[in-house]
């Protein structure tokens, strides 16, 4: 029997999950967080990453330690520290700063269909990975990435292309990702064998 489920998120163990959506046959490595957030189909995150404020979209790989929509603090003020807007957790008579926490969850950082993002890398809020974007081991996004272009460095810079212009734009036409299961199944030798160029003259 297949592991991953339509019907629910495979969670490992030690999971902080919060006010976050997952779509079918989605995994939550352990000791994952992941807050404010929606996780497309077939999705899946590896141990101890941190997923906050995010739309992330089908087939992503997220490796260990990665972090998305890591959040910030207050650079303008007198204090940058955490009594500035969690004050409740400091005193008995004050309240937390909503305003603050509406913000931050404002300043959402979007993924991409069929993206990668290395271990330990960050991907900041509001930065967009388009689809097919590649995210190198402990690289730091800030700006937003290009489909199919592969990232790397602080602060992240392109690489080089995962495809060509014209094979993404047709992968990006084809939206593999969003057939059914079934399908993908039929097609999963040649997902294994062929190249993307193959792949799209037998498929588009």
């Amino acid at each position: 029997m297949a592991r991953l489920s339509r019907d629910k998120p495979f969670l490992h163990p030690d999971c902080e999950i919060t006010d976050s959506t997952f779509g079918a046959f989605v995994e939550i490595g352990k000791g994952s967080r992941v807050t404010n957030s929606q996780i497309g189909d077939y999705s899946y995150c590896d141990r101890y990453a941190d997923i906050a404020n995010a739309h992330v979209g089908k087939f992503a790989n997220i490796a260990s330690f990665a972090r998305i929509g890591a959040t910030d603090h207050p650079l303008d003020t007198a204090a940058c520290h955490h009594f500035l807007y969690r004050s409740k957790d400091y005193w008995d008579n004050a309240t937390n700063d909503e305003t603050f926490f509406a913000h931050r969850k404002s300043r959402v950082a979007h993924i991409g269909h069929d993206t990668w993002i290395g271990a330990g890398a960050m991907v900041k809020p509001e930065v967009t990975l388009g689809h097919g974007a590649v995210v190198a081991a402990g690289a730091v996004v800030t700006k937003d990435v290009d489909p199919y272009t592969i990232v790397a460095g602080t602060p992240a810079k392109p690489l080089r292309l995962r495809q060509p212009p014209a094979i993404a734009d047709r992968l990006v036409a084809l939206a593999w990702w969003d057939w059914p299961h079934d399908r993908l199944r039929e097609a999963l030798q040649d997902f294994r064998s062929l190249s993307a160029a193959a792949f799209l003259e037998k498929y588009e």
